[in-house]
């Protein structure tokens, strides 16, 4: 039997669908899980209506993807590469065009080529990715300083922090804007934004989001260039993973840049462990 997909009408159905096979594989799918959580409530999330498909072999799923546009495409982890066809298919029924793709990095590349073939785009690798999750921490020593939350009065330098992230972080600017993610992040019931604190100023920040059935994924986090080599972003990651476990999440999750050897050895220092690679892929239209 030829895999085939199902397209469903909302999150609700989505979930109901493809929320057993997601979930044996929570931190791989911690991105579509907690988007989908959170589009249960507020389905038009980001303006648009959003899109899911399920991939299924007879009546077993084996694969799913989720787009919030102006966003990119998001897919599982898939069990079957011969599900990819029809996923394109579909994709490519919607949408005459998209800005990328992110998913585990076999899976995708597979996807972009058939992107490439059906729509004439171009595609390329634009970040290579890990996905870790934590269950414990292990505290920095040492540190100076402590962390808060979010207030008012840090409006302003978060938001150039934030953008300051993008352009040091991002291989492209995304969609939304830094007053755009700021709002979407203080609007989220499940969401929040932690400081670090040396000395009464600001020296790093941290945000949360993305609530999974027994998880919560933590980022961005950034801290200034001169501020750096001082364990503050190791002791925000630590405290404010401590902060999410204390509050009944099994396992908080995150994702850092394979070529950032720096984010990826002091996450693991507070008891982050790797659990997969993800690429991001950007398509530019032919």
């Amino acid at each position: 039997m030829h895999p085939h997909v199902e397209r469903q009408p909302d999150a609700t159905s989505f979930l109901e669908r493809a929320g057993g096979f997601l979930l044996e594989r929570e931190a791989q799918h911690n991105l579509i899980l907690g988007l989908s959580s959170r589009l249960r409530s507020e389905p038009r999330l980001y303006g648009e209506d959003p899109y899911f498909v399920v991939a299924l072999d007879g009546d077993r799923v084996i694969g799913a993807a989720i787009r919030t546009p102006p966003h990119n495409l998001i897919l599982s982890e898939i069990d079957d590469e011969a599900a990819l066809d029809p996923i394109a298919d579909d994709v490519r029924s919607v949408y005459e065009g998209l800005p990328g793709a992110i998913g585990g990095r076999e899976a995708v590349a597979r996807f972009s080529r058939l992107w490439e073939t059906r729509t004439g785009a171009r595609g390329r690798v634009g970040i290579r990715e890990r996905i870790y999750q934590a269950s414990e921490v292990t505290p920095p020593s040492g540190i100076s300083g402590e962390m808060r939350s979010y207030e008012k009065g840090d409006r302003e330098l978060v938001l150039a922090w934030i953008d300051a992230f993008v352009q040091e972080a991002l291989p492209e600017a995304p969609p939304e804007d830094a007053e755009g993610w700021l709002a979407r992040n203080l609007s989220n019931p499940d969401g929040g934004l932690e400081l670090w604190v040396d000395g009464g100023r600001p020296v790093s920040f941290g945000g949360f989001g993305g609530l999974t059935p027994h998880g919560i994924r933590i980022g961005p986090v950034y801290t200034p260039r001169e501020l750096r080599r001082r364990g503050y972003a190791s002791a925000l990651v630590a405290e404010m993973t401590q902060m999410l476990l204390d509050r009944g999440r099994r396992f908080c999750f995150l994702f850092t840049d394979l070529a950032n050897t720096t984010s990826n050895s002091i996450y693991q220092a507070v008891g982050y462990r790797p659990v997969a690679d993800v690429d991001q892929w950007s398509f530019e239209a032919a």
